[in-house]
């Protein structure tokens, strides 16, 4: 019986991604073990920043020292990119970001002592139809998108995964109806640019209404989406449809706008304040969460200090913190006024505690009030899991639950 490990770096897309794999190998009697003792090391890269290539270069070559024995297999991000791995030959096999669903086909080759070089040009490939079957019990990802032309001047992805490309509907709608039969309560729908999905004439928005109508699904997230995206009929089902969970993902990136207007996004701080505003207007509690890049080329004491009044102004429930990282081959890694990595540094201290607080600020909103949880886990003896709005609930109570406290990152619910 052949043996498998698999190392997934980055997104949430390649998370689902590797996860299909393992089913795909699982269906084919193949065991799932450690790096060490596997026939066969897959190792799914991410590319979106140079310290990402960094961390893809050393998995790599860890696998090679802990087992040069296996058949070592890379794809993903940095495969599709990177010409050195490509013609590494102590790589078996080596895959882009597409035909990732062949993977038997490819090891079978392999063990023939044949080496595999499948990259494509990713800017002409059609959606690679993938269906994950062995999620946990609770929150299962729905891949329903791939690829982004936004071109962000920071970001690689758009060479790595291509043009926008989308998942048939009916597809979304069937994987979605088979995990809530397995027994899923919630479904995330997540893709590289989510809120882009368009199959002809069917969009984001008729997704979203076709899904909240599915028996038996008791929430449905989306894992991100751009502010632009969140169109009027979008915010006018957050209203009418509690299937649609209490929590956005909406990335800002920076706070000012000559900062935005370098980074190439596609609007301004008032159109994204306006837009949070027409969504607290139908969800007054709704937690919206963030990224923000600090560091960005050209970003003075000055423009920093407008990024951390608007987010004060939009008082979000979190933020994800990047420090800008130069990514060889886009615009911005050769932008003049490069900002010390020091400096960067120290704003990201000075966002994070920033974000702490805004989120306590959040859960205080909650104490003394009734909310329902989905269970994760069980350690030492409470259960651990999310509400709707992606509070983080430890409890000893099975589903519903008063919050009593806050004991950061947690609320602490007891019995109502």
């Amino acid at each position: 019986m052949m043996k498998f490990y698999i190392h997934t770096l980055g997104c949430k897309v390649n998370l689902y991604e590797s996860g299909v794999i393992r089913d795909i190998l699982l269906n084919e009697k193949y065991e799932e073990t450690d790096e060490e003792n596997a026939d066969v090391i897959i190792i799914n890269t991410c590319s979106v920043t140079n310290t990402a290539d960094h961390k893809s270069k050393k998995a790599i070559q860890g696998a090679k020292r802990k087992n040069k024995d296996a058949i070592l297999v890379v794809m993903g991000c940095f495969s599709q990119v990177n010409e050195d791995i490509q013609k590494d030959l102590d790589v078996d096999v080596v895959l882009g970001n597409k035909d990732k669903t062949k993977i038997i086909s490819y090891i079978n080759e392999a063990i023939q002592k044949k080496r595999i070089v499948h990259i494509e040009d990713v800017s002409k490939i059609p959606f690679e139809t993938m269906k994950l079957n062995n999620f946990n019990k609770t929150r299962a990802f729905v891949k329903i998108e791939d690829g982004c032309d936004n071109y962000c001047s920071y970001c690689i992805i758009p060479y790595t995964r291509g043009n926008v490309r989308s998942k048939k509907k009916q597809d979304v709608i069937n994987e979605v109806i088979d995990l809530v039969s397995a027994g899923h309560k919630e479904v995330v729908l997540t893709g590289i640019h989510t809120g882009h999905y368009i199959d002809g004439n069917y969009k984001f928005y008729d997704l979203l209404k076709d899904l909240v109508k599915v028996k038996g699904l008791e929430r449905l997230r989306i894992s991100s989406i751009e502010m632009n995206e969140i169109t009027d009929e979008i915010i006018e089902l957050f209203k009418n449809n509690t299937i649609l969970v209490d929590h956005l993902h909406i990335p800002l990136q920076s706070g000012s706008d000559e900062i935005l207007k370098r980074m190439n996004r596609k609007y301004n701080k008032r159109d994204f304040i306006e837009k949070i505003e027409k969504i607290r207007k139908v969800r007054p509690l709704i937690s919206i969460t963030t990224d923000v890049i600090v560091g960005f080329p050209g970003e003075t004491d000055e423009l920093f200090k407008e990024t951390i009044d608007t987010i004060k102004k939009i008082k979000f429930s979190k933020i994800h913190v990047f420090p800008f990282s130069r990514r060889k081959g886009t615009p911005a890694d050769l932008m003049k006024d490069q900002v010390d990595e020091k400096v960067k540094k120290q704003r990201v201290h000075e966002l994070l505690d920033l974000s702490k607080k805004l989120e306590i600020e959040y859960m205080t909103k909650f104490l003394g009030k009734e909310l329902t949880y989905i269970k994760e886990i069980e350690k030492d003896g409470f259960f651990i899991g999310h509400t709707g709005n992606y509070l983080q609930v430890k409890t000893k109570e099975p589903e519903k639950v008063l919050i009593e406290k806050i004991e950061y990152p947690y609320i602490i619910g007891g019995k109502v």
